[in-house]
């Protein structure tokens, strides 16, 4: 779901300071944290008319976009693994007139990559950055390949089979996405996906919901081979929350009886479910639904307290009446933070009740670092 952009464009201006050439200026704080730090980008305002390969890479007119995938994997022992990786291109500055060059990259990029390992109770994660320049990260439509050094993810002229390659020297991840046997799944209204009233608050938002997913993951020395599924989240847009917005929770969550469903709950500044707070059901047979808040019922169960003292729902009761869903959402590992440039929860989770199944969470807005 969305992943704010002046988070991103803050702690990407301040990650390449370093970098900085003598001379150039440092952009005003308020300016960027400010309602113009996305003036001169597109915006997302209408449906879109989804054109592809070419929507599978860059959108360099958009303040920012992301290639997210999370899945739940098993060794031939059983052994559970979950991992996350993800690759963010941010525009610093609007206008393809500005030219990228060695030391003066208008595109940055920034990646994560998480292992969560079941059985040892343990969360690896890293984090990773670069200007879009002298062939350091970039994307491109065909052949499909989106990079960031030596992490990428790659496909042919029609996306699969995709070849995930990521890690350092503590976790890697060398998998081959498939693809499934569904069709991408337009998110919100045919691909436009609207976080608020306030027109341009919204992005272009697509998920490939269950992708047989084979390879090789490792941690520290030991390296194992897996099998399961993956979720793919495609978005873009040049908005971040609105004002009466502190954050969201994010379902992706992958049935036994062959049905997907994504949920993200948008939440005020009083905890409250926002009413643009959006979904989808995707049928066995590769149709989806709408889901509107007042048809998903949402309760917390449990909490986990991370050591900064953010306090987690990590155990949730979620309800869709209509389609005979009562299911119970568990973290399969209660301390799954990615401690970064941005702090958030993201882990793997186990479905049970009405029905069997797995997924993701992401949990944002809970008093994080670089919170907005």
């Amino acid at each position: 779901m969305g992943r704010v952009y002046l988070w991103l464009l803050t702690l990407l201006l301040a990650a390449c300071e370093a970098d900085r050439p003598a001379g150039e200026a440092t952009p005003d704080v308020g300016q960027v944290m400010g309602s113009e730090s996305a003036a001169g980008f597109s915006r997302a305002l209408q449906p879109h008319t989804f054109s592809f390969p070419e929507d599978h890479g860059a959108h360099r007119e958009f303040a920012t976009e992301w290639w997210y995938l999370t899945g739940n994997l098993d060794n031939e022992a059983g052994r559970r693994f979950g991992y996350q990786f993800t690759l963010f291109r941010v525009g610093l500055r609007a206008g393809e007139a500005v030219q990228d060059s060695a030391w003066r990259a208008q595109q940055i990029y920034m990646g994560h990559i998480a292992i969560s390992d079941i059985a040892a109770g343990r969360h690896h994660s890293a984090e990773r950055f670069a200007r879009a320049a002298a062939g350091l990260a970039g994307a491109r439509a065909s052949p499909f390949a989106v990079w960031l050094g030596p992490w990428s993810l790659r496909g042919g002229t029609d996306l699969f089979p995709l070849r995930l390659s990521a890690g350092n020297e503590n976790i890697g991840l060398s998998l081959q996405l498939q693809a499934g046997s569904k069709p991408l799944v337009l998110q919100g209204e045919d691909g436009l996906s609207r976080k608020s009233a306030r027109p341009g608050n919204a992005s272009y938002y697509y998920s490939f919901t269950r992708l047989p997913t084979r390879g090789e993951l490792r941690i520290g020395d030991a390296s194992y081979r897996v099998a399961g599924d993956s979720w793919l989240d495609r978005e873009w847009s040049s908005s971040a929350l609105d004002r009466d917005q502190v954050g969201w929770d994010w379902f992706a969550l992958q049935l036994e009886d062959g049905r997907e469903l994504m949920f993200y709950r948008l939440r005020d500044k009083q905890g409250r479910t926002h009413p643009f707070s959006r979904g989808s059901l995707v049928q066995a047979d590769g149709s989806s639904h709408a889901l509107l808040p007042d048809a998903v019922e949402l309760k917390p169960l449990r909490h986990w307290q991370a050591e900064a003292g953010a306090r987690y729902p990590v155990a949730w009761r979620l309800q869709i009446a209509e389609h005979g869903l009562d299911l119970e959402v568990q973290a399969l590992l209660d301390d799954q933070l990615m401690e970064h440039s941005v702090h958030y929860w993201e882990g793997a989770v186990r479905v049970s009740g009405s029905h069997s199944g797995s997924g993701y969470l992401e949990l944002t807005g809970y008093g994080e670092k670089n919170q907005r």
